[in-house]
């Protein structure tokens, strides 16, 4: 179990620096206003997507793996 809630941490925390890097990068670059909204709509509804496959891998017990 404590295991398993070590590679959730591990997880959860690569997957969020990729996530802000991205947000960050959108941000950064000079674009249009609705295509920077648009962005970075997708890309945290990529990674709710993301957290959710990995909570629902946890509470049926196996092994953490992003499959999409």
């Amino acid at each position: 179990m404590i295991e398993t809630l070590l590679s959730l941490v591990v997880y959860l925390v690569v997957v969020g620096l990729i996530l802000w890097l991205l947000l960050y990068i959108v941000d950064a670059i000079p674009s249009f206003e609705p295509f920077r909204q648009v962005a970075r709509v997708i890309i945290t509804v990529v990674g709710c997507i993301i957290l959710i496959l990995l909570l629902v891998q946890l509470i049926q017990g196996g092994p953490l793996r992003i499959r999409l």
